[in-house]
């Protein structure tokens, strides 16, 4: 299965999360120097004030104004001195025209193909059934050898405390802890981790290491309970906006897979 960067993931999603559209409007704002600046670009601006939740108010319309020629005037003298002929300068522009290209494109396909309240609920019931009905209290240690995590069960059987034990773990988010991982679902770990910990009874460790990619574990299962979901309106815009994502890469991934790279 394919998988976008985090990189490309987070362009994305910034073009998802992006600025309102703008209707058109024609018409001079200011000229600058014999420069016409149109009233789109101030509508643009405008745009991008409110959606940072600044109300529009004359005095608000008046600083983009004086915003816009100030902006005008420094990119004329820039021109002057041919900064927009030096290559990074130039390169930096097209990668910024190309970010709008990409927003307005990415807007136009989500209106076109909205996630409809079938597909948010779909999703919902597939994250109920991957929870499952409980989660666990954990505790572990990682290390790299098995050899390593057969003598530390050894020594939990000896009558050593887990807590002692978990300060040689390679984990270090749970290493200072003695090895807690909290309370989560199974299914938030990867498989081996997960079913190892379902299969244990409460105070009990694993009597032979559990390999992962990350290396051999010992699970000790404090505890268990019954796990409720949250409520569907409550997490419904989350899931929207995965489906989303996941929509637009799936797009990137088919355009990808038909393009002509050399």
């Amino acid at each position: 299965m394919h998988n976008l960067s985090k990189l490309a993931s987070a362009l994305l999603l910034g073009a998802m999360i992006s600025l309102p559209a703008v209707a058109a409007k024609s018409g001079t704002l200011v000229t600058v120097n014999g420069v016409a600046i149109s009233d789109n670009v101030a509508n643009a601006f405008l745009a991008e004030q409110e959606a940072q939740g600044t109300p529009e108010t004359p005095e608000l319309k008046n600083a983009i104004k004086e915003e816009l020629i100030r902006r005008e005037l420094l990119a004329q003298e820039a021109k002057k001195m041919g900064l927009d002929k030096k290559s990074d300068v130039a390169a930096q522009a097209d990668l910024a025209r190309q970010a709008i290209f990409i927003r307005a494109f990415i807007q136009d396909y989500i209106k076109k193909h909205p996630i409809s309240d079938e597909q948010v609920k779909a999703a919902y019931d597939r994250v109920k059934a991957q929870m499952g009905g409980t989660e666990y209290k954990v505790r572990h240690i990682l290390v790299e050898q098995e050899a390593d995590a057969k003598l530390i069960i050894v020594n939990l059987k000896k009558g050593e405390k887990f807590e002692d034990l978990a300060k040689q773990s390679k984990d270090p988010g749970s290493r200072e802890k003695g090895g807690d991982l909290g309370w989560s679902s199974p299914a938030n770990y990867v498989k081996p981790f997960g079913e190892a910990v379902t299969g244990l009874a409460k105070g009990k460790f694993t009597e032979t290491p559990v390999k992962t990619d990350f290396g051999y574990h010992v699970i000790l299962l404090e505890d268990s309970r019954p796990l409720t979901p949250p409520p569907f309106d409550q997490i419904k815009p989350q899931l929207a906006q995965r489906l989303q994502q996941e929509q637009i890469q799936k797009l990137v991934i088919d355009l990808r897979a038909k393009a002509k790279i050399q």
